[in-house]
Protein backbone atom coordinates (compact mmCIF):
# COMPACT_ATOMS: atom_id res chain seq x y z
CA UNK A 1 0.00 0.00 0.00
CA UNK A 2 1.20 3.65 0.35
CA UNK A 3 4.37 4.58 1.99
CA UNK A 4 4.60 6.20 5.47
CA UNK A 5 4.50 9.56 5.65
CA UNK A 6 6.67 12.14 7.77
CA UNK A 7 3.25 13.83 8.72
CA UNK A 8 -0.44 14.07 8.49
CA UNK A 9 -0.15 16.64 6.02
CA UNK A 10 1.87 14.43 3.32
CA UNK A 11 5.71 15.45 2.44
CA UNK A 12 8.60 13.01 0.96
CA UNK A 13 8.46 9.26 1.98
CA UNK A 14 10.30 8.81 4.81
CA UNK A 15 12.91 6.79 3.52
CA UNK A 16 15.96 6.93 5.45
CA UNK A 17 16.69 7.03 9.72
CA UNK A 18 19.16 9.61 10.88
CA UNK A 19 21.89 8.01 12.75
CA UNK A 20 22.26 10.72 15.06
CA UNK A 21 18.83 10.96 16.73
CA UNK A 22 18.72 7.39 17.49
CA UNK A 23 18.65 5.94 20.61
CA UNK A 24 21.58 3.17 20.43
CA UNK A 25 22.03 3.13 24.58
CA UNK A 26 19.03 0.86 25.16
CA UNK A 27 20.27 -2.77 23.87
CA UNK A 28 24.20 -2.42 23.61
CA UNK A 29 24.01 -0.70 20.23
CA UNK A 30 21.44 -2.76 18.66
CA UNK A 31 17.86 -1.54 17.68
CA UNK A 32 15.10 -3.95 16.80
CA UNK A 33 13.91 -4.05 13.12
CA UNK A 34 10.13 -4.97 11.99
CA UNK A 35 10.56 -5.59 8.62
CA UNK A 36 7.13 -5.04 6.89
CA UNK A 37 5.85 -5.69 3.32
CA UNK A 38 5.47 -2.35 1.72
CA UNK A 39 3.00 -3.62 -0.78
CA UNK A 40 0.56 -5.47 1.57
CA UNK A 41 1.49 -4.77 5.02
CA UNK A 42 2.30 -7.87 6.28
CA UNK A 43 5.13 -8.19 8.82
CA UNK A 44 7.49 -10.41 7.30
CA UNK A 45 10.51 -10.65 10.22
CA UNK A 46 12.25 -8.99 13.40
CA UNK A 47 15.96 -8.73 12.95
CA UNK A 48 18.28 -5.86 14.88
CA UNK A 49 20.73 -3.37 13.00
CA UNK A 50 23.74 -1.63 14.39
CA UNK A 51 24.80 1.49 13.21
CA UNK A 52 27.01 -0.26 9.92
CA UNK A 53 24.03 -2.19 9.53
CA UNK A 54 21.72 0.66 9.26
CA UNK A 55 24.17 2.66 6.90
CA UNK A 56 24.79 -0.36 4.74
CA UNK A 57 20.86 -0.61 4.60
CA UNK A 58 20.39 2.80 3.28
CA UNK A 59 23.35 2.44 1.26
CA UNK A 60 22.88 -0.51 -1.01
CA UNK A 61 18.61 -0.56 -0.75
CA UNK A 62 18.94 -4.32 0.66
CA UNK A 63 17.71 -4.88 4.04
CA UNK A 64 21.30 -5.62 6.36
CA UNK A 65 20.81 -7.13 9.58
CA UNK A 66 23.94 -7.70 12.78
CA UNK A 67 23.16 -11.19 13.58
CA UNK A 68 23.69 -11.22 17.16
CA UNK A 69 24.34 -15.24 16.84
CA UNK A 70 27.31 -14.54 14.55
CA UNK A 71 28.42 -11.56 15.75
CA UNK A 72 28.58 -10.02 12.31
CA UNK A 73 26.73 -8.28 9.43
CA UNK A 74 24.35 -10.48 7.22
CA UNK A 75 22.31 -9.22 4.72
CA UNK A 76 18.76 -10.75 4.09
CA UNK A 77 19.01 -13.43 1.18
CA UNK A 78 22.72 -13.24 0.27
CA UNK A 79 22.76 -17.16 0.86
CA UNK A 80 19.09 -17.76 -0.80
CA UNK A 81 18.95 -14.89 -2.75
CA UNK A 82 15.16 -13.70 -1.08
CA UNK A 83 16.50 -10.33 -0.60
CA UNK A 84 14.36 -7.74 1.26
CA UNK A 85 15.06 -4.61 -1.01
CA UNK A 86 14.20 -1.35 0.96
CA UNK A 87 11.46 0.96 0.10
CA UNK A 88 11.42 2.99 3.72
CA UNK A 89 12.62 3.53 6.78
CA UNK A 90 11.46 5.50 10.20
CA UNK A 91 11.89 5.50 13.56
CA UNK A 92 9.33 4.99 16.24
CA UNK A 93 8.56 7.95 18.37
CA UNK A 94 11.41 7.05 21.40
CA UNK A 95 13.92 6.34 18.40
CA UNK A 96 14.88 3.04 19.34
CA UNK A 97 13.62 0.66 17.32
CA UNK A 98 12.33 0.43 13.64
CA UNK A 99 10.41 -0.05 11.11
CA UNK A 100 11.60 -1.31 7.41
CA UNK A 101 9.12 -1.49 4.97
CA UNK A 102 10.41 -3.92 1.90
CA UNK A 103 9.79 -5.85 -1.48
CA UNK A 104 9.92 -9.25 -0.77
CA UNK A 105 12.45 -10.80 -3.44
CA UNK A 106 10.82 -14.75 -2.60
CA UNK A 107 9.72 -16.00 0.77
CA UNK A 108 11.42 -14.15 3.88
CA UNK A 109 11.25 -17.67 6.30
CA UNK A 110 13.71 -19.79 6.12
CA UNK A 111 11.22 -21.93 6.26
CA UNK A 112 10.28 -21.10 2.29
CA UNK A 113 7.03 -19.06 4.28
CA UNK A 114 6.05 -15.66 2.99
CA UNK A 115 6.58 -14.38 6.79
CA UNK A 116 8.56 -15.78 9.57
CA UNK A 117 5.23 -15.08 11.31
CA UNK A 118 3.07 -18.10 9.93
CA UNK A 119 -0.50 -16.47 9.95
CA UNK A 120 0.83 -13.18 10.41
CA UNK A 121 -2.21 -10.68 8.69
CA UNK A 122 -1.65 -8.95 4.78
CA UNK A 123 -3.85 -6.33 3.06
CA UNK A 124 -6.12 -9.14 1.28
CA UNK A 125 -6.98 -6.23 -1.65
CA UNK A 126 -3.20 -5.34 -1.74
CA UNK A 127 -2.69 -9.57 -3.01
CA UNK A 128 -5.79 -9.20 -5.39
CA UNK A 129 -4.02 -6.34 -7.50
CA UNK A 130 -0.49 -8.36 -7.32
CA UNK A 131 -1.71 -11.07 -8.66
CA UNK A 132 -4.28 -9.19 -11.34
CA UNK A 133 -0.53 -7.76 -12.18
CA UNK A 134 0.92 -11.02 -12.81
CA UNK A 135 -2.15 -12.05 -14.61
CA UNK A 136 -1.30 -8.69 -16.72
CA UNK A 137 2.26 -9.84 -16.91
CA UNK A 138 1.70 -13.31 -17.83
CA UNK A 139 -1.50 -14.33 -19.61
CA UNK A 140 -2.23 -17.34 -18.30
CA UNK A 141 -4.32 -18.96 -20.90
CA UNK A 142 -7.11 -20.27 -18.53
CA UNK A 143 -7.61 -16.86 -16.63
CA UNK A 144 -10.31 -15.27 -16.62
CA UNK A 145 -8.41 -12.04 -15.74
CA UNK A 146 -6.21 -12.85 -18.74
CA UNK A 147 -9.70 -13.14 -20.97
CA UNK A 148 -10.69 -9.54 -19.72
CA UNK A 149 -7.49 -7.92 -20.74
CA UNK A 150 -7.43 -9.52 -23.68
CA UNK A 151 -11.21 -8.37 -24.51
CA UNK A 152 -9.53 -4.40 -24.89
CA UNK A 153 -10.31 -1.30 -22.59
CA UNK A 154 -13.65 -0.69 -23.96
CA UNK A 155 -15.02 -4.48 -22.76
CA UNK A 156 -13.51 -4.15 -19.38
CA UNK A 157 -14.82 -0.36 -18.74
CA UNK A 158 -18.18 -2.06 -19.93
CA UNK A 159 -18.05 -4.57 -17.34
CA UNK A 160 -17.09 -2.23 -14.39
CA UNK A 161 -20.20 0.02 -15.77
CA UNK A 162 -22.68 -3.51 -15.55
CA UNK A 163 -20.93 -5.18 -12.18
CA UNK A 164 -21.72 -0.96 -10.82
CA UNK A 165 -25.72 -1.36 -11.43
CA UNK A 166 -25.64 -5.13 -10.42
CA UNK A 167 -24.71 -3.62 -7.36
CA UNK A 168 -27.20 -0.83 -7.11
CA UNK A 169 -29.69 -3.27 -8.06
CA UNK A 170 -28.56 -5.75 -5.20
CA UNK A 171 -28.58 -2.64 -2.44
CA UNK A 172 -32.31 -1.77 -3.12
CA UNK A 173 -33.75 -5.25 -3.42
CA UNK A 174 -31.50 -8.08 -2.56
CA UNK A 175 -30.09 -9.45 0.70
CA UNK A 176 -27.23 -8.62 2.11
CA UNK A 177 -24.77 -11.76 0.82
CA UNK A 178 -25.74 -10.76 -2.26
CA UNK A 179 -25.09 -7.23 -2.03
CA UNK A 180 -21.32 -8.34 -0.77
CA UNK A 181 -21.20 -10.71 -3.72
CA UNK A 182 -21.72 -7.71 -6.39
CA UNK A 183 -19.72 -5.60 -4.88
CA UNK A 184 -16.90 -7.71 -4.39
CA UNK A 185 -17.37 -8.41 -8.90
CA UNK A 186 -17.67 -4.86 -8.86
CA UNK A 187 -13.78 -4.34 -6.61
CA UNK A 188 -12.57 -6.97 -8.97
CA UNK A 189 -13.48 -5.61 -11.74
CA UNK A 190 -12.32 -1.99 -11.02
CA UNK A 191 -8.84 -3.33 -9.96
CA UNK A 192 -8.86 -5.16 -13.46
CA UNK A 193 -9.62 -1.82 -15.37
CA UNK A 194 -7.19 0.00 -13.34
CA UNK A 195 -4.77 -1.90 -13.76
CA UNK A 196 -5.03 -1.78 -18.09
CA UNK A 197 -4.54 1.65 -17.88
CA UNK A 198 -1.45 1.17 -15.87
CA UNK A 199 -2.86 2.05 -12.48
CA UNK A 200 -2.63 0.24 -9.06
CA UNK A 201 -4.28 -0.08 -5.76
CA UNK A 202 -1.82 1.84 -4.52
CA UNK A 203 -2.44 4.63 -6.95
CA UNK A 204 -6.31 4.32 -5.76
CA UNK A 205 -5.52 4.71 -2.38
CA UNK A 206 -3.04 7.96 -2.79
CA UNK A 207 -6.15 9.52 -4.32
CA UNK A 208 -7.73 8.94 -1.37
CA UNK A 209 -5.44 9.77 1.19
CA UNK A 210 -4.80 13.30 -0.70
CA UNK A 211 -8.84 13.73 -0.95
CA UNK A 212 -8.78 12.89 2.80
CA UNK A 213 -6.02 15.42 3.69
Amino acid sequence: MSMPRNDEAGGEPATRADLAELDWSKQDGLLPAIVQDADNGRVLMLGFMDREALQRTQSSGRVTFFSRSRQRLWTKGESSGNFLQLVSIQADCDNDSLLVQATPLGPTCHLQRASCFPTAPANFLAELDALIASRERERPPSSYTTRLFESGLRRMAQKVGEEGVETSLAAVVEDDQALLGEAADLVYHLLVLLRARGLSLADLVRALEARHR
